[in-house]
């Protein structure tokens, strides 16, 4: 039987052994430590740049118009508007640090001007819609983050399933928007 040739290895038979092992767990730990803290600092920097500009277009676009419409009982307050703004900057800032961890970018160049496109064009949505109130100029720009934010999907699922799915609820924002800005046009 081949159980019978099998070597019981004892602790006591080589202890330079033990040494070395333990030397490249710890150095394998130090870099494994290394490389999640360069990996948790560019998260947060490629989720918290989308938040920061948004949370800045919120502040210096918007104006109280929007609340004093007489507008239909579906559409959403001021305030919702704002806050699901915010999470879709979060989720596709998240996506992008997906596509950007497992070397996307370089892979596909289009995704980053993609990506930047449709960041741009969600900061510009709320001071044209909410603060000037030009609901044409706001539709046109709805569906090009509509129309970027499906390229992005598309890419972002070839490199990263993940990142193309948390694109799909920033898809179904965009579309309601787009919705509520037509009927923005008819007020």
């Amino acid at each position: 039987m081949a159980s019978q040739n099998l070597k019981h290895r004892s602790r006591d038979e080589d202890p330079n052994m033990i040494t070395t092992q333990n030397k490249s767990n710890k150095n394998k730990r130090g870099q494994n430590m290394g490389t999640a803290k360069r990996g948790l600092r560019s998260l947060s920097i490629a989720v918290s740049v989308p938040l920061s500009l948004t949370l800045l277009s919120i502040y210096l676009g918007s104006t109280h118009s929007y609340a004093n419409l007489s507008k239909p009982y579906w559409f959403p307050p001021l305030w919702s508007l704002h806050m699901t703004s915010l999470a879709s900057s979060f989720l596709v800032g998240l996506s992008a640090w997906l596509v950007w961890a497992v070397g996307g970018f370089h892979r596909e160049p289009m995704a980053l001007s993609l990506y930047l496109a449709q960041l741009g064009l969600s900061l510009v949505w709320d001071p044209i819609v909410l603060g000037a109130g030009a609901s044409r100029v706001g539709l046109v720009v709805c569906l090009a983050t509509f129309g970027t934010l499906v390229g992005c999907a598309r890419i972002a699922k070839e490199v990263n399933p993940t990142a193309g799915d948390l694109i799909k609820p920033c898809l179904a924002w965009t579309a309601f928007l787009a919705i509520v800005n037509l009927n923005l046009l008819f007020l």
